[in-house]
């Protein structure tokens, strides 16, 4: 069992900047694969990005590519997501994601341990 807690989101400004974090307990954070995805009012939930267990790779969605950043501290069981340039269009609830089953990381169903969510909206 895994129970993951987000933070960190809010209002911004258009090219403004968040980190959201996310924090785990219950089973070995530093063996799992962790990812960031964000859900937008009536759309489907879409990935954003992944880190590997040990740091050693990330991949993103070309969305965001270039401005955010994932990244991890295994010592604080803690996931991060350095939004940079945020743009309206980055407006949606981010949810973190822990315990990757399968090769599809890039969708929701890969994924067996979510967070709660946090509000990220960002105006023009």
């Amino acid at each position: 069992q895994v129970q993951l807690v987000e933070s960190g989101g809010g209002l911004v400004q258009a090219g403004g900047s968040l980190r959201l974090s996310c924090a785990a307990s219950g089973r070995t954070f530093s063996q799992n694969n962790m990812a960031w995805f964000r859900q937008a009012p009536g759309k489907e939930r879409e990935f954003v990005a992944k880190m590997s267990w040990n740091g050693g790779s990330t991949s993103y969605a070309d969305s965001v590519k270039g401005r955010f950043t994932i990244s991890r501290d295994n010592t604080k069981n803690t996931v991060y997501l350095q939004m940079n340039t945020l743009k309206p269009e980055d407006t949606a609830v981010y949810y973190c994601a822990a315990v990757q089953n399968g090769n599809r990381y890039y969708t929701a169903g890969a994924w067996q341990y979510w967070g709660q969510g946090t509000q990220v909206t960002v105006s023009s």
